[in-house]
């Protein structure tokens, strides 16, 4: 019961971090991190992103623009960049390291000290991994809010909002974290009885030509 309850354990914590690392690259180049509609042009919409904006309109359609310099960007779509192609990086380590130490994959299945650090070092990583994906989407939704209310710009200038991507960033942090978490308490509780199993049949086993000789000297 115990093993089983530990490779369920294992098995959500490892599809939520799977999920979150999905979620967290599909943020990263998923143009929506800001959101512009024109109250003067209702049929013009403009998204922004890390790498390029668009602008959306009913008769030509979606028309993107790459950011001609990474230097001209402002700071926090540069620092944006860097920490979520880190939390990527990170997440694929994590889902590396913490696969090979599940439970159900028989791979040094009787080094149970090895897969318990594997796991508490993949938990690690989707920590590392959720946290740096959180900062940047975080980052840019309290930036966004503070230029939304800012009294010194015009209100007939238009104001940017939400986008999409920072919805996905959230949930994509937010899964890693708690994936992480579900790993680490599973190789923290206590071991499966499985492991301790194979000691005790063989022990059995060593034990059996003395029993059925009716001693336990094992020289009779």
């Amino acid at each position: 019961m115990a093993l089983a309850f530990r490779i369920a354990t294992q098995s959500v914590g490892l599809s939520l971090s799977l999920l979150g690392w999905v979620l967290s690259i599909i943020t990263t180049y998923l143009p929506h991190w800001k959101n512009l509609n024109l109250d003067l042009n209702e049929m013009e919409n403009w998204t922004m992103g890390l790498w390029k904006t668009c602008v959306i309109q009913e008769e030509v359609g979606r028309q993107c623009k790459d950011f001609d310099s990474f230097l001209a960007l402002p700071a926090e779509l540069r620092i944006s960049r860097i920490l979520m192609f880190l939390s990527n990086g990170l997440g694929f380590l994590g889902l590396l390291v913490s696969g090979f130490g599940l439970d159900c994959l028989k791979i040094a299945d009787r080094q149970q000290d090895l897969k318990k650090r594997l796991l508490i070092l993949g938990g690690v990583l989707f920590w590392t991994s959720g946290v740096t994906a959180l900062v940047p989407v975080s980052w840019v939704a309290y930036l966004t809010v503070q230029e939304f209310w800012d009294e010194t710009i015009p209100e007939i200038v238009p104001r940017w909002e939400f986008g999409e991507a920072l919805f996905t960033g959230w949930s994509a942090g937010f899964s890693l974290l708690l994936g992480g978490c579900l790993l680490h308490c599973a190789a923290c509780s206590t071991p499966a009885p499985g492991a301790s199993g194979h000691y005790a049949v063989a022990e059995m086993q060593t034990q059996c030509p003395y029993l059925e000789n009716g001693t336990t000297d094992p020289k009779v």
